[in-house]
């Protein structure tokens, strides 16, 4: 069952998730589970867990987050490393480094910081067509083919 769903907001029902920080909580320290995670309330550390995190709309956490997904309503400031996806709703505040392997920020959703995107996946490598006959790159300025020439 996926955590996220973009028509009808999280999937993960009361009964799967096992943790819950409430509106009304402030927490400061280490929170580590193996399932999935809610904040409503103000929390400051450091969330790890096996499962998803959900950062509810009034939340506002000051934390390092490591989870298989999360999904941001509220505000966060500090990194983020999901195994999955992030997702940042037209509510969410993300400021910090993340580490994904998938990104969605819905319009009016805010990032402020950097993004290294983890999978398998090599990148392509973008060359232009050669000129086989010179071995040069078509396209290449001659002063540069010259240039080069004079150089050997």
């Amino acid at each position: 069952m996926a955590l996220f769903n973009k028509e009808k907001g999280p999937v993960v029902g009361p009964g799967k998730i096992e943790n819950v920080l409430g509106p009304s909580t402030r927490f400061q320290g280490r929170l580590t589970s193996d399932g999935n995670v809610r904040v409503d309330g103000v929390f400051e550390g450091t969330i790890e867990t096996a499962g998803n995190v959900i950062i509810g709309e009034q939340a506002r956490v000051m934390a390092d987050i490591v989870a298989n997904g999360v999904q941001v309503w509220g505000a966060i400031k500090g990194n983020i490393t999901a195994t999955g996806r992030l997702e940042i709703l037209s509510s969410g505040r993300v400021w910090g480094d993340i580490k994904v392997a998938a990104l969605l920020i819905d319009e009016g959703g805010v990032f402020r910081g950097q993004c290294v995107m983890q999978g398998n996946g090599e990148p392509l490598l973008l060359e232009g067509p050669k000129d086989e006959a010179a071995g040069e790159q078509a396209g290449a300025p001659p002063e540069a083919s010259e240039a080069e020439s004079a150089a050997e």
